[in-house]
C-alpha cells in the first residue's frame, strides 16, 4: 500500500470509529425501543466496516 492509500485508510478508521460512538451515545438517550435497536444495528455496522479497515492494516 502507498502512504496516500494508508491515510485513506486511516482516515475511514477514524470516520467509522466516530459515527459507532455517537451511534451508542445518541442510542443511550432513545426512549422508543423500535429506533435504539435500529440505532444499535448502525452501531454494529459501523464496529464492522472499523474492523475490515483495520484488517486492511
Amino acid at each position: 500500500m502507498t502512504n496516500k492509500e494508508l491515510l485513506y485508510v486511516e482516515d475511514a478508521l477514524g470516520h467509522e470509529q466516530y459515527f459507532q460512538t455517537r451511534c451508542n451515545e445518541v442510542m443511550n438517550q432513545m426512549q422508543d425501543a423500535d429506533l435504539k435497536m435500529c440505532v444499535q444495528q448502525m452501531a454494529q455496522r459501523h464496529s464492522q466496516l472499523f474492523q475490515s479497515f483495520y484488517g486492511l492494516l
